[in-house]
């Protein structure tokens, strides 16, 4: 029999999606084959203190740190990939350690900054730990939806108007931007924190009022803010997965139980109806998966993506909104439901996703 992999699986994070994180790995380590795997929970505060042993995930979703865990620390040698547990009551300081825990794969289950966005991508780059999911470029330029934007523009995919300005400039010319959002986008208007996801900070605005109210509430988890002009339409959503050759699910349809599909809709209740497969003709099922690959690969992604849609049937009219690199995967996401309704379960999800991380991994490392 073969033996079984090490697979640390990374959640919690310093981001505003932190709960999400947990709810998205306690569904994920439930669903893993321990035949295969050694699962080994890694969990990060909201502070930032890494976590392992014990219990990570009841130790973060009680607040009590480190609880029954130690404080650990990713070893950033890749002759020694894994990571060592530190005596407790010692975080953020060099101490002896307790003992060092190989790894061979790391599932980060991160959302948002400090985790979605290229950060950790880059600090299990330098670990030389193969990892699921997408790179650090691709993970940056998505986490960013302006930059994601202007990638998806240059590949020729439709995408909705929007504006884009940070703190400082609001703090100046405030006036002058309403204006600007006034004029070119109207009401009503979507206002996001540039780099976050799962919803969390977003508005929809109907009048003056709401806009400034939801600029300030953007504005308190970034410095950048992007105000999207407001796209009719059904809302459909795709899985991908893979690598140079990715594939595209089936797609689904969102019917959203609030005036938009918000944190609360994702995520705390199951009003929110979820029509998998989509009833879409066979025609435009394809134009649909087709288009997700294409915004898949302009930003250069690798493992998993979920791509958001616009879909306006009288003019046959895609126009894509988004791709989140690392999208929630509890028990009532999307990510996971399409594949199963596409024919892939669950926990066959997880071993692919592991695979294309451990086969990247072998073919970076081979390169000259």
């Amino acid at each position: 029999m073969p033996e079984k992999l090490n697979v640390g699986v990374l959640f919690g994070g310093r981001s505003g999606e932190h709960d999400v994180s947990l709810e998205s790995a306690a569904s994920v380590m439930a669903a893993m084959d321990r035949e295969k795997y050694n699962v080994i929970p890694i969990g990060i505060s909201r502070e930032g203190h890494w976590l392992a042993g014990g219990d990570p995930l009841g130790s973060l979703q009680n607040r009590d740190i480190p609880g029954d865990c130690s404080f650990a620390t990713i070893v950033t040698d890749p002759s020694s990939p894994g990571f060592l547990l530190l005596d407790e009551g010692k975080a953020g300081r060099v101490v002896p350690a307790q003992g060092f825990h190989p790894l061979d794969v790391v599932f980060p289950v991160l959302h948002g900054p400090y985790g979605e966005d290229g950060t950790v991508q880059g600090l299990l780059e330098l670990a030389g730990l193969p990892y699921v999911g997408a790179g650090v470029l691709a993970s940056a330029v998505s986490m960013d939806k302006e930059i994601m934007k202007i990638l998806f523009h240059h590949r020729g995919l439709k995408i909705g108007d929007y504006l884009v300005f940070n703190a400082r400039q609001w703090e100046e010319k405030a006036e002058q931007i309403v204006l600007e959002i006034e004029e070119r986008l109207g009401y009503p208007c979507f206002i996001k924190p540039a780099n976050m996801g799962s919803s969390v900070g977003i508005s929809k605005s109907f009048q003056r009022e709401t806009l400034l109210e939801g600029i300030a509430e953007a504005l308190r988890f970034d410095l950048k803010v992007i105000v999207e002009a407001y796209v009719p339409g059904r809302e459909i959503e795709c899985s991908v997965l893979g690598s140079e050759k990715p594939l595209a699910s089936l797609p689904g349809e969102i019917i959203p139980s609030n005036d938009f599909y918000d944190y609360e809709a994702k995520y705390l209740d199951n009003r929110s109806r979820l029509l998998i497969p989509a009833p879409l003709d066979k025609e435009i099922t394809e134009a649909f998966q087709a288009v997700a690959v294409e915004a898949f690969l302009a930003v250069g992604c690798r493992g998993l993506g979920r791509v958001d849609f616009f879909y306006q049937p009288k003019e046959e009219k895609i126009i894509v909104n988004e791709i989140n690199t690392l999208p929630g995967f509890t028990n009532i996401s999307m990510y996971p439901k399409l594949w199963e309704a596409s024919g892939l379960p669950y926990s066959r999800l997880i071993d692919e996703l592991i695979r294309i991380a451990l086969e990247h991994s072998r073919r970076w490392k081979g390169l000259d």
